[in-house]
């Protein structure tokens, strides 16, 4: 796929890694139970973010994409399980 060196962090998922946004794709692959407005903040215009929010029995699939500097689409796509997303404020 002509990916380079894979590096790996252990983070805080809600905060994204701003050191290296601006990401045209971020893909979340666990349930957030709110949206965490932080990764949003880390796209480029027109970049998407998919995750899955909701409680933790069932999530709705979305996609938002961002429009403009504070203006994002949001489509959704259907019901869902996925983990919980961990919110770890401590690191």
């Amino acid at each position: 796929l002509g990916f380079g060196a894979v590096k790996t962090y252990l983070k805080d998922g809600f905060k994204g890694l701003p050191v290296f946004a601006p990401f045209d794709k971020i893909l979340v692959t666990c349930g957030a139970e709110i949206l965490p407005t932080e990764l949003l903040k880390q796209l480029k215009i027109g970049g998407k973010m998919v995750i899955p929010m909701g409680k933790t029995d069932e999530q709705i699939l979305y996609r938002f994409t961002k429009i403009s500097e504070n203006e994002f689409e949001k489509e959704e796509f259907g019901a869902y399980k996925f983990v919980p997303m961990l919110n770890n404020t401590n690191k």
